[in-house]
């Protein structure tokens, strides 16, 4: 009898046709969902792969297999979550939550299944796959560097809407589960499992076989774990730890800016001990907040990341070692990072005392991100000291990372070209020299082109490829590649003086020394630039990337921009005072952290204040796009927000200009110069019609 039961399991579920889904029930009764969508690198989920997903549940609770597996066919992970076009569409079809009520009755369906169900996560598991996940009564979880499980919608402007928060809090316990949603942090296969949101572990080669047999043998959650996730989700714990919980994320950001964290927080607070309310919060609260310019345009920036990371299209970079050429800083970190990313790497100094702090930096790197030994150790050996430079001639790519002199970069260059192979790239990582006034120590520039990394090097998103006439499309695109498979965004960039980012950035900077020199409290500057949405204030970032550094660029891009360097960097500079390194810039520094003075109660600050810091920027990077430094609008916006963080709720410069008005803007620059200078007259491209609202 039971033989016949599962010969037609099997013939009904091979009967099934389906597009994005496999069915594949097995000799012992367990039923392997296979998640494939169609003509896609990875899992999004569609409409289309949850309508299949629906109706295969629904033959499911029929047909009563003994078990049901769910895992995916994709090698790159389980599912990177809802498909944010078709998302898109329904915000302007205004079907938000039609879509969303849609989804979570799926998953639903799947929660409320007769017999065990078993979710088996490898690689990437995040948002709608994670809430897909969290609808089996159990999860495990491949045990590899690459499993991350996440919820990052708070990221995107909104948060889980496909039962979520109505499930995750009630499993792990609600502190934990809120900081994992209201950060979008990606957790670990290992501490996933340490924090209840998956049952078990398994290696990688074993995941599948291990997931059926914890579907035939199903586990009980500890009680300890059931405890908290109790006693933190009743009434009273909601209504005590919902303040604490909003006034912790009100330190990190506005609420005006970024709503979703304060929603994610109310309807938790708000949800009781009926599912279906938790659902229905839920999805009334997404629907809201995708409504919001703020999703609109953090919804954007995903789609620009995503585009950033296309650019080489599939060129290889057949890169396998990096050589780097000084060990300062920046020299440092780029080499540890390249290392940590799987390369091997050499790195040159003068003497081995300029490597040494650069290793030991690398040591924290790696046990930051490796965590055990096993993984740690071959890190370090990737990252090797060379001070004669040999390594030179086995290298594909090498990168000069010294001090800002012309003259110094050049030497470099001519030691450089006769030893590496004639297929390598030679790449310098300044900040501001033209590659116009580099290249001439070249016998053959084509080869030749900038790779500007940001600091610190292993937080900054953003590698500008910066380009000049000479330079081969294929050497560009090899460089592109390599950016990416370093984990950066990388955007190509004239090689013009200051490139994007830092064209951009400098006139900011700059009129905050001004402000400064004028006596005006350097807290309330800094305070100008956050209201603005800036994530730290000028005066804040000057000391945090070094006055000395911010001295060269400023020297360097002063002419070029007609802006004159102010008082205040230079005295600081040769009274040893560089900021954050050395512990004293405008700023006193203890412990990583700026010492702010008290500012008057009584003291008002300028009504001009925060035009005087922003409207610059708006008004180089609207020369930027006229000048051609990026190719478009878009990748200017992405270029300055993951370069310099600037306030990605308002989408970048160009976005804010089309939301505030260009004409606008431009009256406001033309009473600023009336009123401080010619600094702030209009540039070129107002007029640009890229400026303009969109529709």
């Amino acid at each position: 009898m039971m033989l016949t039961i599962r010969q037609r399991e099997r013939e009904v579920f091979d009967g099934l046709r389906f597009s994005h889904w496999q069915a594949s029930p097995g000799p012992d009764g367990v039923l392997v969902l296979t998640m494939d969508r169609a003509g896609s690198r990875v899992n999004a989920l569609s409409r289309a792969l949850l309508d299949e997903l629906d109706a295969m549940l629904e033959r499911i609770a029929i047909e009563r297999p003994a078990a049901v597996v769910i895992r995916s066919g994709k090698p790159s992970g389980f599912a990177v979550g809802a498909d944010l076009k078709e998302f898109e569409g329904y915000e302007r079809a205004g079907t938000v939550r039609e879509e969303i009520e849609h989804g979570q009755r799926v998953f639903e369906r799947l929660a409320h299944l007769p017999m065990p169900t078993v979710a088996a996560i490898h690689g990437a598991c995040m948002g709608g796959g994670t809430e897909l996940a969290l609808a089996c009564r159990m999860r495990i979880a491949a045990r590899a560097p690459e499993t991350r499980i996440a919820l990052p919608e708070v990221q995107l402007g909104i948060h889980p809407g496909w039962g979520g928060m109505a499930r995750l809090p009630r499993l792990m316990g609600a502190p934990k589960a809120l900081a994992m949603m209201l950060t979008g942090r990606a957790a670990s296969a290992e501490r996933a499992l340490a924090e209840g949101v998956v049952d078990r572990l398994a290696e990688p080669g074993a995941l599948l076989d291990e997931a059926k047999k914890l579907a035939l043998h199903p586990v009980t959650r500890p009680f300890a774990q059931r405890a908290v996730a109790w006693w933190t989700n009743c009434w009273p714990a909601r209504q005590i730890l919902a303040p604490i919980v909003r006034k912790q994320a009100a330190a990190k950001a506005s609420p005006q800016h970024y709503p979703a964290p304060f929603a994610l927080i109310d309807v938790w607070r708000r949800g009781g001990g009926d599912i279906a309310q938790r659902l229905r919060l839920e999805a009334r609260s997404v629907a809201k907040l995708a409504a919001t310019p703020t999703a609109h345009n953090l919804i954007r920036i995903f789609f620009l990341r995503e585009r950033m990371r296309g650019l080489a299209g599939d060129t290889p970079h057949d890169i396998r070692h990096v050589h780097v050429v000084g060990a300062g800083v920046m020299g440092g970190d780029i080499a540890a990072w390249s290392a940590l990313r799987g390369f091997e790497v050499t790195l040159q100094d003068r003497e081995m005392k300029f490597v040494e702090p650069a290793l030991a930096r690398a040591r924290k790197l790696f046990e930051k991100n490796l965590k055990t030994r096993e993984r740690i150790e071959p890190a370090e050996a990737r990252l090797t000291p060379d001070v004669e430079g040999a390594g030179i001639a086995t290298s594909q790519l090498a990168i000069e990372a010294i001090y800002e002199n012309p003259e110094a970069k050049e030497a470099v260059y001519r030691a450089i070209e006769p030893k590496i192979a004639r297929d390598a790239l030679i790449a310098t990582n300044t900040s501001s020299i033209p590659l116009d006034e580099l290249r001439g120590a070249f016998a053959e520039p084509w080869r030749f082109l900038g790779l500007h990394f940001f600091n610190p090097v292993a937080q900054m998103p953003l590698v500008e490829v910066v380009c000049h006439d000479q330079l081969e499309e294929v050497i560009a695109k090899r460089a592109l590649a390599w950016v990416k498979a370093i984990g950066k965004l990388p955007l190509p960039v004239k090689g013009t003086p200051g490139f994007l980012v830092n064209r951009i950035l400098v006139p900011y900077l700059l009129e905050a020394v001004r402000c400064h020199t004028e006596g005006i409290p350097d807290p309330v500057i800094d305070r100008a630039g956050k209201r603005f949405g800036m994530p730290m204030g000028p005066i804040e970032l000057i000391d945090t990337v070094g006055l000395d550094v911010a001295l060269s660029v400023g020297k360097e891009l002063g002419p070029f921009l007609n802006l004159e360097l102010p008082a205040g960097i230079a005295d600081k500079v040769e009274g040893g005072k560089r900021g954050k390194k050395d512990g004293h810039g405008f700023y006193v520094w203890k412990d990583g952290k700026p010492e702010k003075p008290k500012v008057d109660s009584g003291y008002r600050a300028p009504d001009d204040l925060e035009d005087r810091l922003i409207l610059p920027m708006l008004n180089e990077a609207v020369a930027c796009l006229h000048d051609g430094v990026v190719e478009d609008a878009d990748l200017l916006d992405a270029g300055v927000i993951f370069g310099t963080g600037f306030a990605p709720f308002r989408g970048g410069p160009i976005q804010y200009i089309r939301a505030t008005g260009a004409g606008v803007l431009r009256e406001r620059l033309e009473a600023l110069a009336k009123t401080h200078g010619p600094r702030f007259a209009p540039k070129q491209g107002w007029f640009n019609p890229a400026l303009a609202a969109q529709a």
